[in-house]
C-alpha cells in the first residue's frame, strides 16, 4: 500500500536502485491528454545523475519507455506504464556495507522491519525511486497546465547561504540558467562554491527548495484529514532526505500578531475575490483560496559521506565505515524536479477530486 499515492490520479512506483529498472503505473489520468515522450524525458533529464560537476558522476541516461496508456501522443484513459532501465549500476561499491548499518541511512530500520534488505545502493530506500515520481509528475504538470496552473521550484538556500528575496521578487524563468537551479545568479555562484567545498572535504551539505504554485482555483482540498497543505506536506516529506516542510508564513508567522497575519479579503476590478496579503500561502481551512500557494522544503545533508565514521554491523559489533561509490555532495539541484513532480501530483489529484464533488 505504501508504494502508491493519490485517490483519483493515482501512481504506484516500483523498482530498486540497482535492479534492472525503476518505473511507475499511473491510473486515473483522463483520456485525451496531449503528452509526448519528449516532455516526459525533459523532466527526467532535469533529475538525472551526472548532469553537472556538483552532482553524482553516475551516468544514467534515464531514457523513458512507454509500455501502455499513451497512443499517438494522447493518453487513452487506461493505466499508463513508464519504465526507465538502470544501466550504470556499480553494485560492487556497496559490498562493504552488506552487514553494516550506515549512519542516518535506512539500513537498520529496513532490517528491523523486514528482517532483510537490499544493500546495493539502498534498494527501495534509494532516491533512485524518485525517477518514477518525476516521470509521472510530467503528466500531472501537463494536466495542470491545461487548467492554467503552473508549478515552479528552485533552490533558495544551501547551508547558510540563503536568498533574501521572496519568490515574487525573483525571475523564476532563470531557475535553469545555472547548475544549482537558483534564480539569482550571484547567489547561485556562492552556493556552487559551498557545494564544491563540501565535496572536496569529502563531506555533504543540505539546504532548502522553495516551490510556487500559481493559477490554482479556489476550492481544491478536502476538510479535516485531507487538507491540501497536509497532503502537500505528506508528499514532500515522502521525498528522500527531506526533514521539514513549511507553507505560507510557516515558522516566521509565530513572530506576528493576528492583526498582522490575517489576510484581508477584497474584490478586485475584475470582480475576483482576493486577499491583500498571503500569509496563508494560498490555503485556508485546508482548501485553496485562489492565491499563490508557496512552501519551503528542507533537505538534510546527503547521508553518504566519504569520511570514516563509527557505527555497528548487524551482529552489533563496533566497526569503522567509510563511504564508497558515486554520490551527490548536495541533493538540492536534482531535488528541484522531484519537488515539482510531487506538488503537481497532489494538485492534479485534488483537481480531479473537485470535479467529483460537483453535480
Amino acid at each position: 500500500m505504501s508504494n502508491s499515492y493519490g485517490t483519483i490520479f493515482r501512481i504506484t512506483t516500483f523498482g530498486e536502485s540497482h535492479g534492472p529498472a525503476v518505473g511507475v503505473i499511473i491510473d486515473g489520468c483522463p483520456a485525451g491528454l496531449d503528452i509526448s515522450i519528449e516532455e516526459i524525458q525533459h523532466a527526467l533529464d532535469r533529475r538525472r545523475p551526472g548532469q553537472s560537476k556538483i552532482t553524482t558522476p553516475r551516468q544514467e541516461e534515464d531514457k523513458v519507455n512507454i509500455l501502455s496508456g499513451i497512443f499517438e501522443g494522447k493518453t487513452t484513459g487506461t493505466p499508463i506504464t513508464l519504465v526507465v532501465n538502470n544501466k550504470d549500476q556499480a553494485s560492487k561499491d556497496y559490498s562493504h556495507i552488506e552487514h553494516a548499518f550506515r549512519p542516518s541511512h535506512a539500513d537498520y530500520t529496513y532490517t528491523a522491519k523486514y528482517g532483510t534488505r537490499d544493500y546495493r545502493g539502498g534498494g527501495r530506500s534509494s532516491a533512485r525511486e524518485t525517477v518514477a515520481r518525476v516521470a509521472a509528475g510530467a503528466l500531472a504538470i501537463k494536466l495542470l497546465q491545461q487548467h492554467g496552473i503552473t508549478v515552479q521550484s528552485y533552490v533558495s538556500q544551501v547551508g547558510s547561504i540563503k536568498l533574501q528575496d521572496s519568490y515574487d521578487k525573483l525571475d523564476l524563468d532563470k531557475i535553469d540558467t545555472n547548475i544549482v537551479r537558483c534564480p539569482d545568479g550571484k547567489t547561485a555562484e556562492r552556493m556552487i562554491s559551498l557545494i564544491e567545498d563540501a565535496r572536496d572535504s569529502l563531506d555533504t551539505i543540505g539546504g532548502v527548495v522553495s516551490c510556487v504554485i500559481k493559477g490554482t482555483p479556489a476550492g481544491l482540498g478536502e476538510p479535516v484529514f485531507d487538507k491540501l497543505h497536509a497532503e502537500l506536506g505528506k508528499a514532500m516529506l515522502s521525498i528522500n532526505a527531506v526533514k521539514g516542510f513549511a507553507y505560507g508564513s510557516g515558522f516566521e508567522g509565530v513572530k506576528m500578531r493576528g492583526s498582522e497575519h490575517n489576510d484581508q479579503f477584497y474584490t478586485d476590478e475584475a470582480g475576483n475575490i482576493r486577499t491583500r496579503t498571503n500569509h496563508s500561502g494560498g490555503i485556508q481551512g485546508g482548501i485553496s483560496n485562489g492565491q499563490d500557494i508557496y512552501f519551503d522544503v528542507a533537505f538534510k545533508p546527503v547521508a553518504t559521506i566519504l569520511q570514516p565514521q563509527q557505527t555497528i554491523n548487524d551482529a552489533g559489533e563496533d566497526i569503522t565505515l567509510q563511504g564508497k561509490g558515486r554520490h551527490d555532495p548536495c541533493v538540492l539541484p536534482r531535488a528541484v524536479p522531484i519537488v515539482d513532480a510531487m506538488a503537481a501530483l497532489v494538485l492534479a489529484d485534488f483537481l480531479l477530486r473537485r470535479q467529483t464533488n460537483k453535480v
